[in-house]
């Protein structure tokens, strides 16, 4: 079973500290192999005044700190073709953001690093549809292709998540992950911004899991209602343990 647990974005190198050092703990506790996520730049927030993030070289080096002082395994999300090589060079995991997973010159960028390429599913496409993306990286060289739901497209600002995805993808690829927060989301609800509900993350997490997932993703933070990106659907940091402990 794997786990990805990480801030939605970094916003400082002592918020990467804080979350590490937590992740560090619960694996030591439960005997796991938590990979670190944080993103350099959230190139797809609702508006143009929203935080981003300090960008790729500053980014890809606090990273880097975080694998050096902690030992964790990274993942990071990529938005362009070109960024694949820089952030090969120093994480584990390369994430294909949802709204993207359609982009042919991203999966076969990503896919040459020889990194893991976990892709996430559109919002606008099914766990079937989830074939062709994962066959473009397949034949660039991926040598492993995680698949990720995270809900569709309900009408206006909202997802829902239709758990038939992840048997259909488990069809597809060997490791299917559930985003337990981003299927939690309000998109674009919040005046200008995203909103969701973070009550409802366990129970989508166990929902997965009686569907066949065999991977998790939680976005967390230690104060998700101050958190610069995706609060209201992130996981308090402190509750992390124990959901994970359920799960398993």
């Amino acid at each position: 079973m794997k786990f990805i647990a990480g801030p939605c974005v970094i916003e400082s190198a002592e918020l990467l500290d804080a979350v590490a050092e937590r992740l560090v703990a619960i694996n030591r506790t439960l005997s796991t192999d938590i990979i670190f996520k944080a993103s350099f730049d959230k190139a797809n927030r609702t508006s143009l005044s929203s935080f981003r993030g300090p960008g790729l070289e500053k980014g890809l080096q606090m990273l880097a700190d975080v694998k050096s002082k902690w030992g964790l395994k990274l993942l990071t999300d990529i938005h362009e073709s070109w960024q694949a090589a820089p952030v090969g060079e120093v994480v584990d995991v390369i994430q294909i953001p949802a709204f993207l997973c359609r982009q042919t010159d991203l999966l076969i960028a990503a896919a040459k690093t020889g990194c893991t390429v976990n892709i996430k599913k559109a919002q606008f496409l099914s766990g079937v549809d989830m074939a062709y993306p994962y066959q473009k990286a397949l034949e660039s060289g991926a040598r492993e292709i995680w698949l990720t739901e995270r809900g569709n497209m309900f009408g206006y600002n909202n997802l829902i998540v239709d758990f038939r995805n992840i048997p259909d993808m488990l069809k597809i690829a060997p490791t299917v992950v559930m985003d337990c927060t981003h299927s939690v989301q309000r998109p674009g609800a919040a005046g200008g911004k995203t909103g969701g509900n973070r009550e409802f993350v366990p129970a989508m997490a166990h929902a997965a899991k009686a569907f066949g997932a065999n991977g998790f993703f939680f976005e967390v933070h230690p104060t998700p209602d101050q958190a610069k990106s995706d609060g209201p659907n992130m996981l308090q940091l402190d509750d992390l343990e124990n959901l994970i402990k359920t799960l398993l």
